[in-house]
């Protein structure tokens, strides 16, 4: 391994832990019953896309769609890129936020097309830290029901999710990894990155 890639790694494991924690503390002053709101109009988008038959092309368009609507993408795709984030201008972190914008949302609109023949049902909402924690099952045919949890802020002055739980396993830290996979295998190229991730998913 390089002296980049060890050095990146060594920072990132340092600073994945603290991510979550960077939040505002505004987030404390989060309205329960207007995050739960939300995420009953994104599950209920999201139950809209699954039954409407649209072609698979078709409702990866609407699941990024709903993704920009009501994600954080910002933090998201900064999360994502952890450390390298510290070497990129300001173009490189606008074109990298949507192209991994459009990567996520196919991505993670493959895992609810999944979902097609069931239904999300939001259970409850419960406080974490500085955010929200609204917890909702998976119901899907001749499957046993699992959770999906959506952690939600309002960093940007409007409530939003920045961070969802499928099954247990945690969409940020798995982007990190994956983002950072990603450019250790281009050698640090974030242009190279943001090309291949406009193609990806």
């Amino acid at each position: 391994m390089t002296v980049y890639v060890s050095r990146r790694h060594l920072i990132g494991s340092m600073s994945a832990a603290a991510g979550i924690a960077a939040l505002p503390r505004s987030a404390l002053a989060l309205n329960p019953a207007s995050a739960r709101s939300m995420v009953d109009k994104l599950v209920a988008d999201i139950n809209r896309v699954i039954d409407s038959g649209k072609s698979e092309s078709a409702m990866y368009r609407e699941f990024e769609r709903i993704f920009k609507a009501y994600s954080d993408t910002s933090y998201i795709a900064a999360y994502a890129l952890g450390v390298d984030g510290r070497r990129a201008s300001n173009a490189q972190k606008r074109a990298f936020t949507q192209a991994f914008t459009g990567y996520i949302s196919r991505k993670y609109g493959k895992r609810f097309r999944e979902f097609i023949g069931g239904k999300l049902v939001v259970e409850e909402v419960r406080k974490i830290k500085n955010f929200l924690e609204i917890r909702t099952t998976a119901y899907l045919r001749g499957e046993s029901p699992f959770d999906v949890s959506f952690h939600v802020s309002d960093r940007t002055g409007r409530e939003l999710f920045f961070n969802i739980y499928i099954e247990g396993v945690n969409m940020l830290l798995t982007e990190r990894t994956e983002i950072g996979s990603m450019l250790d295998a281009r050698r640090g190229d974030l242009d190279k990155l943001i090309a291949d991730l406009k193609r990806a998913g």
